[in-house]
């Protein structure tokens, strides 16, 4: 069961902020470029950021499940875990009420902005929330992977190992 839960911890951490990553570092550079405009390239991401922030809710859920039945031997990176997951439910919490701001500064089929002048720096508070998020993301993977080892450690401590062969009674 420990296999299958952190397969399904490390799945959804990968489609979450691998998602991210590859969206905002190759989709919205080649969208802004096929598209001609940023404007039209903001058409197509408040779209995605609704997938996006449905996979973020499914990967917090998922790290918070692991957090809770993972029993690593350090105290200090169980904590570190929770303020990172802490942190990253704040943003998304931060991140689905600018979401929806920005949706409101656009017109009914979310296709161009009809409200401009809050626009921009709402926009550019929900990027940094989102840098936040993924650093905070970045931390969590970095220390689960390192907690997973530990917990590994300890089991392997705690399991005997099997007789060698060479131990055994001669004539066997």
């Amino acid at each position: 069961m420990t296999a299958l839960r952190r397969f399904l911890v490390f799945q959804a951490l990968l489609l979450w902020q691998g998602g991210f990553l590859f969206y905002a570092a190759f989709v919205v550079p080649a969208g802004t470029e096929v598209l001609g405009s940023t404007a039209a390239q903001g058409a197509v991401t408040t779209r995605v950021a609704d997938a996006l922030n449905l996979c973020g809710v499914i990967g917090l859920a998922a790290v918070a499940w692991d957090l809770s039945l993972t029993r690593d031997p350090a105290a200090r990176r169980t904590a570190a875990r929770w303020w990172c997951w802490g942190v990253a439910v704040g943003c998304q919490c931060l991140l689905f009420v600018f979401h929806e701001l920005l949706d409101s500064y656009m017109d009914p089929g979310r296709r161009y902005i009809v409200v401009i002048p809050p626009f921009r720096p709402v926009h550019r508070t929900y990027l940094w929330v989102s840098t936040v998020q993924w650093v905070a993301c970045l931390l969590l993977a970095w220390w689960t992977l390192r907690a997973w080892a530990g917990e590994s450690e300890v089991t392997r401590r705690e399991v005997p190992s099997p007789k060698s062969e060479t131990n055994l009674p001669s004539g066997i």
